[in-house]
């Protein structure tokens, strides 16, 4: 599968992880705004910092839970379908996320 299919296929989610997942991206857009006030303000770089990782964390759990809906439901549903090409759109995507 190549990159150009990017954004053009599309995942049907049901309601409660749609939410789940919303929920998530809006809990770090609110650490974001937090960190942006902290900065306005003139905090202290090192509490900025322990805000700034507590982001990441939050970043790296939304893509956990993304990763594993999409391994259980899109990976396994091609694989299902004989596209085995699914395995080295996952395999790049992991590689992309451990950077």
């Amino acid at each position: 599968m190549s990159d150009k299919n990017c954004c053009k296929r599309k995942t049907m989610r049901n309601e409660d992880t749609k939410k789940k997942l919303i929920n998530r991206l809006k809990r770090i857009e609110g650490q974001l705004r937090g960190i942006e006030t902290m900065i306005e303000n003139d905090d202290y770089c090192n509490d900025i910092l322990i805000q700034s990782a507590a982001v990441s964390s939050a970043v790296d759990g939304f893509n956990q839970e993304l990763l594993a809906c999409h391994i259980k439901g899109c990976v396994v549903d091609d694989i299902k379908k004989g596209d085995d090409e699914i395995v080295d759109e996952l395999v790049k995507t992991i590689r992309k996320l451990m950077r």
